[in-house]
């Protein structure tokens, strides 16, 4: 039987919808056919979107059939929405990449077998558009006063908006006439900033074909200690694994503040909610299982079970007294032979994934949060040696180092592993 509104309410997503009652109705009634749109400006989707994800999932375990619109028309101009200047442009090509990247990545989270949900490109249908006749039929629809009326543009207004971005909302709005006219689809979902694009787009539908459409957003999910959700110190959470591996994804959500556990649960797992109360019931170590386990099923769902046991493992490896294996943590290989001539600690660090630069591990260096094994690093200079054993004589401001690898760490919870190979293998 479908349904799924009382669901998307008893998670906590829902921030605003056009009329509950209505939608509530049209998702009981349903099959449902609904859309959510994401613009391909990068290589990645970052846990912000996940929220969504999640969303668009829970409809379709319901019954319903979801549209992931893929931006990559929209992109070419840049939404507004949450942001204080305009976008960088980049190109069709790199937008064209990055919506086949982003695809992979909803393809996660969505079922896409056997007409169960449609994956679409705005491209298509933007990028043909004669101007003057989409200004003709599309754009005498909108009123500057009413689109300047949205917090969108009365923030962007303080700080400039270009022409270019006016356009983005008649754009999407389009988009939605289009989708409800070719897939029957009149429900449309997104993050909060959003609902001024979204309510215009179901103006328009009532306006040009006399018909009704709903919207529905999400909150736009912040974290309890005032950290910007999906940012570390090191940048956003990214789902590409390649941006974010595996293991910095699981530890991002083991180390989330005690009091965002039941939340995110909630919103970034399947967990029925009567499990959930019973996870985050517990105080002090039934916590941390209950981040153990949020860490293992959202890592679960973005990279795959077998990548989410290697970064549990690794963690507990780590924080868990042995019992788990490193594979997961990010690593990087250097040959025994240049390793037994000593390396600066700058130089080491830099060759991590935990620095950019050796301008930034210098800063960490100097800044107190390095770490070589168990022993902190004060000195950007200090020589790491690998030996075979112990010296009796040793140098000063030197770290020695043994066995087939060293754990390198910034500050308290981000590490990396460098794996010591001989010549024999340095091509591997």
């Amino acid at each position: 039987m479908p349904g799924g509104f009382d669901v998307l309410k008893e998670r906590g997503f829902i921030k605003q919808c056009s009329d509950e009652a209505v939608v509530k109705k049209l998702l009981d009634a349903g099959p449902v056919t609904f859309y959510t749109g994401f613009d391909p400006t990068g290589p990645s989707l970052h846990v912000g979107h996940m929220v969504p994800l999640f969303a668009m999932a829970h409809l379709q375990r319901a019954g319903h059939r979801p549209i992931a619109l893929v931006g990559g028309g929209t992109a070419c101009i840049g939404d507004p929405s949450g942001k204080t200047e305009m976008r960088k442009m980049i190109s069709v090509e790199e937008i064209m990449r990055n919506a086949e990247f982003i695809k992979k990545q909803i393809a996660r989270f969505i079922d896409f077998g056997a007409d169960k949900a449609i994956m679409l490109n705005n491209y298509d249908w933007l990028s043909p558009l004669n101007y003057i006749e989409f200004l003709r039929d599309i754009g005498k629809h909108f009123s500057v006063n009413r689109m300047l009326s949205f917090e969108t543009y009365k923030m962007r207004l303080e700080t400039g908006l270009s022409f270019i971005e006016f356009n983005y909302q008649l754009l999407q709005s389009y988009d939605f006439l289009v989708l409800s006219r070719q897939y029957g689809c009149f429900l449309q979902l997104g993050g909060d900033d959003q609902w001024g694009n979204i309510v215009s787009g179901m103006e328009l539908i009532r306006r040009v074909d006399g018909k009704d459409a709903q919207a529905l957003t999400f909150a736009l999910i912040t974290r309890s200690d005032g950290k910007k959700m999906g940012k570390t110190e090191k940048g956003s959470i990214f789902l590409n694994p390649d941006l974010t591996s595996p293991y910095d994804f699981y530890q991002y959500w083991i180390n989330i503040p005690d009091a965002d556990v039941e939340k995110f649960l909630l919103i970034f797992t399947f967990l029925p909610p009567a499990e959930v109360k019973k996870l985050t019931a517990a105080e002090g170590a039934g916590l941390n299982k209950a981040k153990e386990i949020l860490a293992f099923e959202i890592t679960t769902t973005v990279h795959g079970e077998a990548e989410a046991e290697k970064a549990r493992d690794a963690a507990k490896a780590l924080f868990g007294g042995g019992g788990g294996e490193l594979a997961g943590m990010p690593t990087v290989k250097i040959s025994q032979e240049e390793m037994k001539k000593g390396s600066s600690a700058v130089e080491l660090f830099s060759r991590t994934p935990l620095c950019n630069s050796k301008s930034e591990a210098r800063r960490l260096i100097s800044g107190g949060g390095a770490t070589i094994n168990d022993t902190s690093v004060a000195n950007p200079e200090t020589k790491v040696i690998y030996v075979d054993q112990i010296p009796t004589e040793k140098e000063d401001n030197a770290i020695y180092v043994m066995g087939d690898s060293v754990i390198f760490r910034a500050g308290k919870k981000r590490y990396a592993r460098m794996i010591f190979i001989s010549s024999d293998n340095s091509s591997e």
